[in-house]
C-alpha cells in the first residue's frame, strides 16, 4: 500500500517528508504547480533566444564559466554535464533516502524557478509513483555546489543512463523507465543542470536521521521512566512547577511525558526505609538533558522542512521579473549544521540512557541484585549488556565531531568553501542505530529491574512499554545468549514502537504545538 502526497503551492510538510521512509508513495501534482513550471521556462526560451549568456545554459560551469558554448551544443553540453559528474563512489543510497531524494527534488522544480520544462517534472513524478529508483552512490559529495555527484546519478536515469532498483531487484535504466512508463529524456538547456544542482541528497539523508532520532529519542523517555520504576526514583523532580520556572520548552514536554508515564506506579508510591532522598542526575535530570536534545532536534526540524521547501539550484528563474540571477543557493551549510545539531542531541540521548544502564546494574546504586540477576556470581546477567552500550557510546561520541566546520576547495578555487553537509548527514543515521541499541539495552535492564522489584507491577503509563519489551525477551533467571534480544528491541525502537509512549514529537513549525 502506498501513500499519495498531494504537493501544492503549499509545499510539503513533515508528514509528508516521513512517507518515503514508510514504504513507496504517490505523488500528485497540483495545476498550479504544473503552470509555475511553464512560466519558468518560458524565462529560460526568451533568453536563449535573445542569445543572453546564462551560466550552465550557454556557458561551461564551475571554473569555466566564462567558456561560451555554441547554440549548436547546447543539448550536448547538458548531456556531458550529466555524465562527467557522475562520479560517486562506494555503496549505494538506501531506498528510503532515494525515495526522499527525488520527492525533495520535484518539490524544488514545480516552485517554477529551475527553468525545466513540465516533462522533467512529470518524469520525476513517474519515478516516484512506479517506485523506480536510481542507484546513487553514496560517497563523492562534498556539499558545495549542491550534491552534484549524487544528483547526476539521479538525473542520468531520466535520460536512459545508470542503474535503478525496482522493488529490490536492480536492472538498467532504460528498463527502469518503462516500467515508469517514461522514455528517455533529451535534456534541454538548463536542465542537466537544474537536476544536479542542489542539495537534495543530503537533505534527504539529514531526514531520514531526523526521522530516525525522534524514534530513538520516544523510546529513551519511555526508558526513562520505566528505570525510574525500577529504581524506585523519586517523580517529585518531574513537578510541573520545577519545569515552569526553568523556562525550556523541551524540558517542559520531556517532563509532562514523564510525569505522564509513571503516574499513578504502584512502585513509585511506595515508601520504604533506605530509599534515596534525591536520584542521580541519570535520573533526576532526564527532563532538562532530554529536553535540550529535544529543543536541538526541533531545531534543526526546522531547518530541514525549510530546506525541503526550497529552492537551490543556480541561476534561478523569477518568471514575475522575468530575470535570471546567479547565486549561492546550493551551498549544504545549513543542511550541515542541522546534521551536526542531530548528531550532538543523539549523542547525549545515548550518553544519559547508558548511564541509566550503568545504575541499574549496579546494586549499591539501584538497590537491584548485582547485574540484575539473582544467583550473580554463577550468572553475569546484563553485565555484559551494559559493556556494549558504553562501546556505542564511546563510538557516538567520536561520530559526534562536528563535520560542518569542514572545508577543503575544489574545482581549481572556484568552490573555495564547501559545506561537507552530504557527509555530515550520512554519518547520523549509524549514530541513531547505536543509540537504539543503547536505548534497547536499557529498556531490557529497565523491564528486568521491575520484575526483581515488583513483579512486574508497573504504573498504567509504562505497562505498555514493559510488555513490548516482555514480547521480545523474557525474564532473565539464569544466563543467556541476549544478542538476539538487544536486536529484536533495538528493531522496535528504529521502527518507532515507543514514538506514541513518549509522545515528543516534532512540530511543523517551532512553537506552534503546545509546550509551554
Amino acid at each position: 500500500m502506498s501513500t499519495t502526497l498531494h504537493i501544492s503551492a503549499r509545499g510539503v510538510d513533515l508528514d509528508m517528508l516521513r512517507r518515503p521512509f514508510e514504504g513507496p508513495v504517490q505523488v500528485r501534482l497540483a495545476d498550479e504547480v504544473l503552470a509555475r513550471v511553464d512560466r519558468g521556462r518560458e524565462v529560460i526560451d526568451a533568453a536563449i533566444a535573445r542569445g543572453d549568456t546564462i551560466y550552465g545554459v550557454n556557458t561551461g560551469f564551475g571554473k569555466l564559466a566564462d567558456r561560451r558554448i555554441s547554440p549548436d551544443d547546447l543539448l550536448e553540453l547538458q548531456r556531458r554535464l550529466i555524465v562527467s559528474h557522475m562520479t560517486g563512489v562506494g555503496e549505494p543510497l538506501a531506498d528510503d533516502v532515494v525515495r526522499a531524494m527525488l520527492l525533495v527534488k520535484l518539490a524544488c522544480l514545480v516552485q517554477g524557478h529551475s527553468g525545466v520544462r513540465r516533462d522533467v517534472v512529470l518524469a520525476l513524478q513517474a519515478l516516484i509513483n512506479a517506485d523506480v529508483l536510481p542507484v546513487v552512490p553514496s560517497q563523492g559529495s562534498v556539499g558545495a555546489s549542491g550534491d552534484l555527484a549524487p544528483l547526476s546519478h539521479m538525473a542520468a536515469v531520466l535520460t536512459g543512463q545508470g542503474r535503478v532498483r525496482v522493488r529490490g531487484e536492480e536492472t538498467d535504466a532504460l528498463s527502469g523507465l518503462e516500467i515508469a512508463g517514461v522514455s528517455p529524456l533529451v535534456l534541454g538547456p538548463k536542465e542537466g543542470v537544474a537536476l544536479i544542482n542542489g542539495t537534495q541528497a543530503s537533505t534527504a539523508l539529514a531526514l531520514r536521521a531526523l526521522f530516525a532520532a525522534e524514534a530513538v529519542f520516544n523510546a529513551a523517555v519511555a526508558a526513562g521512566a520505566l528505570s525510574l520504576e525500577a529504581v524506585a526514583g523519586r517523580p517529585a523532580a518531574l513537578d510541573p512547577r520545577i519545569q515552569r520556572i526553568r523556562r525550556q520548552h523541551g524540558q517542559i514536554r520531556v517532563a509532562a511525558a514523564l510525569r505522564r508515564l509513571v503516574e499513578d506506579s504502584p512502585i513509585l508510591a511506595e515508601e520504604f526505609p533506605g530509599r534515596r532522598l534525591q536520584d542521580p542526575y541519570c535520573m533526576r535530570c532526564q527532563p532538562q538533558v532530554m529536553g535540550a536534545a529535544f529543543d536541538l532536534m526541533q531545531f534543526a526540524a526546522d531547518i530541514l522542512l525549510r530546506e525541503a521547501n526550497s529552492v537551490s539550484d543556480n541561476p534561478l528563474i523569477f518568471p514575475d521579473e522575468a530575470e535570471i540571477l546567479s547565486g549561492g543557493n546550493f551551498h549544504g551549510q545549513p543542511v550541515a549544521y542541522a546534521a551536526d545539531i542531530i548528531a550532538l542531541a543523539l549523542c547525549e540521548i545515548g550518553s544519559l540512557s547508558e548511564r541509566r544502564t550503568a545504575m541499574l546494574n549496579d546494586t549499591g546504586m539501584s538497590g537491584l541484585p548485582p547485574f540484575l540477576v539473582k544467583d550473580a556470581g554463577l550468572n553475569c546477567g546484563y553485565q555484559l549488556a551494559q559493556v556494549t552500550s558504553a562501546a556505542l557510546v564511546a563510538e557516538n561520541r567520536a561520530l559526534a565531531a562536528p563535520n560542518s566546520v569542514d572545508s577543503i576547495p575544489t574545482s581549481a578555487g572556484q568552490e573555495d568553501h564547501v559545506s561537507m553537509a552530504t557527509h555530515a548527514s550520512r554519518r547520523v543515521h549509524r549514530m541513531a542505530v547505536n543509540a537504539a541499541y543503547v536505548v534497547a539495552v536499557e529498556l531490557l535492564c529497565a523491564a528486568q529491574g521491575v520484575d526483581l522489584r515488583a513483579e512486574g507491577r508497573t504504573a498504567p503509563g509504562t505497562r505498555p512499554v514493559y510488555d513490548l519489551v516482555r514480547a521480545e525477551a523474557p525474564y532473565l533467571d539464569a544466563d543467556r545468549v541476549l544478542a538476539p534480544e538487544m536486536e529484536a528491541v533495538q528493531s522496535l525502537v528504529l521502527g518507532g514502537a515507543f514514538l506514541t509512549h513518549g509522545d515528543v514529537r516534532y512540530a511543523d513549525e517551532a512553537g506552534t504545538e503546545d509546550g509551554r
